[in-house]
């Protein structure tokens, strides 16, 4: 599969040691993540993800929620640096925003999509530079993966298991095979983990 312009797909997400994203409760029961995402290893991963990236791909949840945070904090001056970083990048990046149902982009230098992610993103990858950065949204990396678009794997790992809600890897997924290229450990016991696909 050729790539003339270089671009990788990278998925940024954080799952309990059972694997979920979020607990049984629905996508709002974050709890169990609470204490790890402020740390310091947390943080420095949350640099990690975006210093190669230019687009950032989002689905409808993450776009809406991240809108009513994220500009805050970028212009909080005593917020901190890292946080601010990240922040000032998500205003500034490309936005693709993943949706059946809305219209209006929730953001500025945004765009709404009704279409297949696999799609969208092979059409990203076609065009510009830099990464292709999809930003915490399972919705959008489980049919990434399930194409084998996925380049790049960021995840933080969490030393709490959920009992229940929904896993990032659904059985039926292609065999694929991941190189770890970086890996930090904090004082919680929360892990970042830095895997790219070898192909």
């Amino acid at each position: 599969m050729t790539n003339p312009t270089g671009r990788r797909v990278t998925a940024n997400l954080s799952l309990t040691l059972d694997g979920r994203y979020h607990g049984p409760g629905g996508p709002a029961d974050f709890g169990m993540f609470v204490p790890y995402v402020t740390t310091d290893v947390a943080r420095s991963h949350l640099t990690r993800i975006w210093e190669d990236a230019t687009t950032a791909v989002l689905g409808r949840v993450n776009a809406e929620g991240f809108l009513g945070y994220w500009p805050t904090v970028a212009d909080d001056e005593n917020a901190d640096p890292r946080d601010r970083g990240y922040a000032k990048w998500l205003v500034d990046a490309e936005k693709v925003v993943l949706s059946t149902t809305l219209t209006d982009a929730p953001w500025e230098r945004a765009r709404v999509v009704n279409a297949p992610a696999a799609d969208v993103v092979t059409g990203l990858k076609a065009t510009g530079q830099g990464d292709i950065l999809v930003n915490s949204s399972a919705s959008v990396i489980k049919p990434l993966l399930a194409a084998d678009l996925v380049d790049r794997l960021y995840l933080m790992i969490l030393p709490e298991i959920a009992g229940g809600g929904p896993r990032l890897f659904d059985d039926g997924l292609p065999a694929s095979k991941w190189q770890l290229t970086y890996q930090e450990t904090g004082d919680l016991g929360e892990m970042a983990m830095v895997y790219d696909r070898v192909r």
